[in-house]
């Protein structure tokens, strides 16, 4: 059941555009925040609430590597890996990343601290390897400049 704080969120949204459709990225994001990522039942309770399908809302949600389907780490960690990234070391740094945490791709830690996703482009070819940390950007990216990244995130 979504929460009364998190309706009028996205409240707020629809009155931004012309069909609820179109606030429905926004609406999940909404309750990513809230929540940490998007059950099935919650999507279920976002697509009656704006009165779509939840088919549809699944669709967008697959959709967009941004929107979590499932439980992840207080900080999310997604690494770029298209072109740019990887011919600058995403493929090395997502590597070192794994050392560094003992995970895998889409996987959390045992403490729950971080997950680590890919993610296809930042918008960020110009600091290739980039990666985000809670929707911050670090750009150019090395093995020696992981420690003090990652301990910005407790």
């Amino acid at each position: 059941m979504l929460t009364e704080a998190e309706k009028l969120r996205i409240d707020a949204v629809i009155a931004l555009y012309e069909t609820r459709t179109a606030a429905s990225v926004e609406a999940m994001r909404i309750v990513q925040d809230t929540r940490g990522w998007v059950s099935d039942e919650t999507l279920s309770d976002v697509a009656e609430y704006l009165d779509l399908s939840t088919s549809h809302l699944e669709s967008l949600a697959t959709f967009y590597s941004m929107i979590f389907r499932s439980p992840v780490g207080r900080h999310v960690i997604m690494v770029c890996d298209s072109v740019c990234c990887w011919i600058d070391g995403s493929e090395q740094l997502i590597r070192d990343i794994g050392d560094r945490l003992g995970v895998g791709l889409g996987e959390t830690t045992g403490d729950g601290r971080f997950t680590l996703l890919p993610v296809v482009c930042l918008g960020a070819c110009d600091q290739a390897p980039a990666m985000l940390v809670d929707w911050r950007l670090h750009g150019r990216v090395t093995a020696d400049g992981l420690p003090s990244i990652l301990a910005l995130y407790p």
